[in-house]
């Protein structure tokens, strides 16, 4: 379990105070019998959690790995998925989380863009690395380490046989700096080819300490999460979690009613939640307030949730509802439960230490209530984009980190986001906005969601096409639907052109729905037809 005098050793260590790697052994410390960790059947006090995340720090080192060495992570949500979080913390290791969803290509690209020296993955990926290990020289051989292998492989190791030899003492001294690398985080893609975004010791520790105030969480808060931890919307409630030293909650996979069960029975307090998440639970037949009268926040993540889904919740469970709109890049603003309906609609203000601006095309300020592109500076911003200064000179412009996102503030300052510029429809000159016609298509009877895209036309340029997945049991009639929308909306240029229905959407692992996979399954069929 490591001794006293290794326990205060690695408090006192030396480098900067923004070290996130002194705060799992702070814990196990100073309250080392407090629940830390929740994983399926496995629990973990602090003691317990630091001993475990030690021996897979131990085990990375005795391969040879030393500070800003690069290590990926190819897992669902697990136990060793998160011990490699904080082992990465404790060591100066690099950890680049890579999702279990990436295909042979995209997964290669990862690895070799990364530079990764050891990869960590779930034995189901076995026969995919051993082809690609051969384009990949800068992974030893004896560097390929698989979780759930039930037989020897030749060529990998287990999980259980790397950590094994390895002791639970805490890790020797490495000196931390602020601007040393923390993690590199690949964008999910849902505009484009992913990028590297880098993230240092001291970003994540602004997490901590800044989301922490954000949450009015505690030492005693208990968090639940069940999306993926490879998706940075994670850090905004894993990161204080393990500054504050209070309980996590981690769901293997997400089930509406697992979370129901688990809120009501481990009294949670605070869960982060992308749109069709929260939808899950809200028309899931096991919803019940009661059940979920612990929470204190309920935060909605990814993307905007639709007015129709954020009146039932403020109704439902009133004094709750957070919402944030952010990138991974670094910028962020909150929306307050507190203004949850007194400013509904609002993705809420810049979070402390944050500056926004909305821009017009020539770079001049907007007025409120003028559309722009949504800038913003922030003590989390990325340095970088791993490799590519060219992205990073267009992303960020004399310190200001450019969001692609077009939105305006209103006369308090409180951002109101219209939509990606890359998926703002042009139609006969005109700015069309898919938000303001999804606000309208959802209150159809029995739709559970929605996703309007603009494809080609050769009169109007784009016109917008509406995706709808219905409610369980329910069937939509298109062509009623467009009617009806086309009945509402405002203005002729947001008049639908055809509704098509699915079963579910596209989606990435951070559960953002993929609007440019609809846009060109669409396109391609009717080209076809």
């Amino acid at each position: 379990m490591g001794s006293p005098i290794s326990f205060f050793s690695l408090s006192t260590r030396k480098g900067r105070s923004m070290d996130i790697g002194i705060l799992l052994p702070h814990h196990a410390r100073y309250r080392p019998d407090h629940p830390a960790f929740v994983c399926g059947e496995k629990r973990f006090t602090y003691r317990e959690f630091n001993a475990y995340v030690n021996q897979l720090a131990n085990a990375l080192l005795a391969r040879g790995l030393t500070k800003g060495d690069k290590f990926a992570t190819v897992l669902p949500n697990c136990t060793q998925l998160m011990a490699a979080y904080w082992a990465a913390a404790k060591t100066g290791l690099v950890i680049v989380p890579s999702s279990t969803m990436l295909n042979e290509g995209g997964l290669a690209t990862l690895l070799e863009n990364s530079d990764t020296a050891l990869v960590i993955a779930e034995a189901g990926f076995a026969d995919v690395l051993d082809r690609l290990r051969a384009n990949l020289p800068g992974i030893a051989d004896d560097r390929y380490v698989l979780v759930g292998l039930e037989q020897e492989r030749r060529g990998f190791v287990s999980y259980d046989d790397f950590v094994g030899p390895t002791g639970e003492e805490n890790p020797p001294e490495v000196s931390i700096d602020d601007h040393d690398m923390y993690n590199i985080m690949y964008s999910s893609g849902t505009t484009g080819a992913p990028k590297g975004i880098v993230h240092t010791h001291y970003v994540r520790a602004m997490y901590c300490t800044i989301y922490a105030t954000c949450w009015r969480m505690t030492p005693e808060s208990v968090c639940l999460h069940s999306g993926a931890i490879v998706f940075n919307g994670a850090m905004l409630d894993l990161m204080p979690w393990m500054y504050l030293g209070a309980k996590y909650i981690l769901h293997e996979k997400f089930d509406p009613e697992a979370v129901i069960a688990d809120i009501e029975k481990e009294k949670v307090t605070h869960i982060v939640m992308v749109p069709a998440q929260i939808v899950a639970i809200l028309n899931s037949p096991s919803f019940d307030p009661k059940k979920l009268a612990s929470l204190e926040m309920i935060h909605n993540v990814g993307a905007p949730l639709l007015l129709e889904y954020k009146h039932r919740l403020n109704e439902a469970l009133p004094g709750r509802f957070y919402e944030l709109y952010g990138l991974t890049e670094g910028f962020m603003t909150v929306l307050d439960k507190h203004d949850a309906i007194r400013k509904v609609g609002s993705v809420g203000v810049p979070a402390p230490f944050m500056e926004m601006r909305i821009l017009d095309a020539g770079g001049k300020e907007c007025a409120p209530g003028e559309i722009g592109e949504i800038c913003g500076k922030s003590p989390m911003m990325m340095p970088g984009y791993y490799k590519r200064p060219d992205l990073t000179e267009k992303a960020i412009v004399d310190g200001w980190l450019h969001t692609g996102d077009a939105g305006y503030v209103d006369e308090d300052g409180f951002l109101f986001l219209v939509d990606r510029i890359k998926d703002m429809i042009i139609s006969g000159g005109v700015n069309v906005y898919p938000k303001d016609i999804e606000e309208i298509v959802i209150q159809y009877p029995d739709i559970s969601e929605v996703a309007v895209f603009g494809v080609p036309d050769e009169k109007w340029g784009e016109v917008p096409i509406a995706a709808v997945v219905p409610l369980p049991g329910a069937e939509i009639d298109a062509s009623d639907l467009v009617a009806w929308t086309n009945s509402r909306v405002d203005a002729k240029f947001q008049r639908i052109r055809d509704v098509v229905v699915m079963d579910t959407f596209p989606r990435n692992v951070a559960g953002k729905m993929l609007k440019r996979e609809m846009r060109a399954a669409y396109t391609e069929r009717n080209s076809e037809g």
